[in-house]
Parts: C-alpha cells; sequence; structure tokens
C-alpha cells in the first residue's frame, strides 16, 4: 500500500538523520571536561547542571566572540542560582550581528553541552512568520478557524518547558522578519513568561525556558563602521572605541524597528562581531574536529599539513560571510577529495586508519600518516 510504504521510507529517513545527528553529539560529548551535572555545593538550586563544564564546551565552539561569551556565563550563573523572577522566563537574550558569526550556533552549542544534542532546543524561524496571518504559527488559530480546537502552533512543548532540573531552550531566529503581530505575541511572553493559543485550549510557559533571539539589524552598518576604522585616521579624527559603537548602533537599529516596550523586556543585548584574522586558524580546527567526529564512525582520523591549512584560510576568509565561507572552503577543498580518497581507496574491514592532508601538485591529497 503506497501510504504505508510512504510512512516506512519517511520513518526510516527519520532514523538515519537521528542515527547522523547523534554520531555527532556523542563525539562533541566526550570532548567536555568533566560532568555536565553536579551535586549543588552552595545553596539548595533545582538545578544541577555544571555552569563551567557547560562554558567550557561552548567555547569550543564559538570563537572570537568573547563578549557575547561572558554575557551568557552571567546569565547560566544566575540561573543555576535559581534566583531569577519566577513570573518571567528564566533570561531573555538578544544575539545582534552580521551573518556566519556564530550567534545560532551559540544556541546549538549550549543545547547539546546542557541536553546532550545539539537540536534539543525549539527553534523557530521568523523569516517564515513575515506576513500578519502567520501570527497563528505562534498563537494558534482563533476561534471558528481550522486548527482553533486542536490548538496548532509551531511550538514544541517539551522543548520549550524543559525539566525540573534543566531549563528549556526556544531560539526565534532572524526576529526582525517577523510580523508585528507575531512581535506583539512575543512581548506578552516577555513579560509574564505565558503563552495561551488563541482557542484558549492550550497554554505554553516559558517560566522555565531560556529564550534567545537572533538578528542582522545593524550589520550593514557595522560592515561600514568597521571600514572606517581600518583606514588611516586623519589628523584630528580620532575614532570611538569599537565596542561603544558597536551598541549604540545596535541599540539605534533596534528601536527604529521595535517599539520601546519590546526592547525594554529583553535581559541582554550582546553584539557579535566580524571574524577577525586571529580567529581565522581556530576556525579551521574547529572544522576539523567536526569533521573528525562524523569520520569517527569510519574508524577514521584526520590530520592537516600546514600547508593546507593555510590554503583553506586563503580560499575561505571573507569577513563579510563569516564561519560559512570558511565551512564552504573547508567542504570544497577537504571534505570532497577526502570522500572520494574514502570511497576508492582499500580499506579493511575493522581497521583504523590516520590519515595526513597534504598539498600535492596545488591539489590536496591523503595518505597514511605515520
Amino acid at each position: 500500500m503506497p501510504f504505508i510504504n510512504d510512512r516506512l521510507e519517511q520513518t526510516e529517513r527519520e532514523r538515519i538523520e537521528a542515527a547522523r545527528l547523534a554520531d555527532e553529539d556523542r563525539g562533541a560529548s566526550a570532548e567536555i571536561v568533566g560532568p555536565t551535572e553536579v551535586e549543588p555545593v552552595g545553596i539548595e538550586s533545582r538545578y544541577h547542571f555544571d555552569v563551567d563544564a557547560i562554558m567550557a564546551s561552548v567555547r569550543r565552539e564559538i570563537l572570537g566572540q568573547e563578549e557575547a561569551l561572558e554575557a551568557l556565563e552571567r546569565m547560566l550563573r544566575i540561573v543555576r542560582a535559581d534566583i531569577s523572577d519566577p513570573s518571567r522566563p528564566l533570561h531573555t537574550a538578544l544575539f545582534l550581528g552580521p551573518t556566519g558569526v556564530g550567534k545560532t550556533e551559540v544556541v546549538r552549542s549550549l543545547a547539546r553541552a546542557l541536553h546532550g544534542s545539539a537540536e534539543a532546543f525549539c527553534r523557530v524561524d521568523m523569516n517564515t512568520l513575515s506576513q500578519e496571518h502567520y501570527a497563528a504559527a505562534i498563537t494558534g488559530a482563533p476561534p471558528g478557524y481550522v486548527g482553533s480546537k486542536e490548538g496548532i502552533t509551531v511550538l514544541d512543548q517539551e522543548l520549550i518547558e524543559g525539566s525540573l532540573r534543566k531549563p528549556g531552550i526556544v531560539l526565534f531566529d532572524e526576529l526582525e522578519k517577523a510580523s508585528d503581530e507575531v512581535v506583539e505575541a512575543l512581548l506578552n511572553v516577555f513579560d509574564n513568561g505565558m503563552l495561551t493559543v488563541a482557542s484558549g485550549g492550550r497554554t505554553y510557559s516559558f517560566r522555565n525556558t531560556l529564550i534567545f533571539m537572533t538578528s542582522n539589524l545593524g550589520a550593514r552598518r557595522l560592515q561600514r563602521a568597521a571600514e572606517r576604522r581600518e583606514r588611516p585616521p586623519g589628523k584630528w579624527f580620532l575614532p570611538p572605541r569599537s565596542a561603544e559603537r558597536e551598541h549604540r548602533i545596535a541599540e539605534e537599529e533596534l528601536l527604529a524597528r521595535f517599539a520601546p516596550e519590546f526592547v525594554n523586556r529583553i535581559d541582554s543585548i550582546s553584539v557579535f562581531g566580524w571574524l577577525d584574522g586571529d580567529t581565522v586558524d581556530r576556525l579551521v580546527d574547529a572544522e576539523l574536529v567536526r569533521l573528525n567526529r562524523r569520520l569517527a564512525k569510519h574508524r577514521v582520523r584526520l590530520h592537516l599539513d600546514e600547508s593546507v591549512r593555510k590554503r583553506v584560510i586563503q580560499s575561505g576568509y571573507d569577513r563579510k560571510f563569516g564561519a560559512r565561507s570558511m565551512r564552504r572552503a573547508f567542504r570544497h577543498l577537504i571534505e570532497a577529495p577526502l570522500a572520494n580518497f574514502l570511497l576508492t581507496e582499500p580499506h579493511p574491514s575493522g581497521e583504523s586508519r590516520s590519515l595526513l592532508a597534504v598539498m600535492l601538485g596545488g591539489e590536496v591529497v591523503f595518505r597514511l600518516r605515520e
């Protein structure tokens, strides 16, 4: 029967996808030094996660954004001590900055360190809620409309509400693209930590939730400001401190898009900077670590010669596109030829191999590492 066959195929696809994600999560979890859950030493708290271990894990994944990570650490300590306002979400954070600098990846890394899976959070892409009538995707269909009785929304209650010992996580991605009606619904969530669907049949609690939002607001202005700072200053011109100017631009852009009462309910606003040259080499290391996690199931470990590393950096560093540009270069220069090598070279079953990538005739080739 076609329907049953389709369902079986879908179930198998979901199983394979879950297995692939689990491979990477297990590899990342193995790199965490010490347990992420500890028994309380100081005051009694219902939360038992280890802030230091979680932040060590996140810092291995997120590079060049120390200001944002320090704000994240402060927030986690407040939550860990269980002194947040019980009538509001645990914390509401907004990440501003250009594309490819790690805004979404911070949330994924936190979810992996806190819950064991990079997918253990509710993600809402606000670019899909850009029109007025899409507000029902958050608040549910009003009475009399299709789906009103079921109270169907894009929210995942289990991921949002978390557990007794660990908070839930929700990400509203690309906030600036949401319609005004969606923003109004979020205003109520930030204010009292509750969201009742339009039909009144279901209520979501965000009072045990870490709320994150990302936005590219001000990215072009920040880029122009960075370019001006790189020019030689004039005789009487002294550029202001970078961080102060970035936060001023961010505040201006936020207030131009959102009402003051909305901005005022955000607990912390972090401005992610452009990735500089000092961070690029560490980005290559981070991509190599992720690749080796995926290679572990094939009993293969890859190392890069310095010449290969320089080639990836030269091809992949583009400040406008951030880490995504480096990831594309890594996939093109390393992963594509490595896949061809693995598919064509004999590999005795069960045998572990250590490979070294080197430059030869302008191409990346692989050989056994001694």
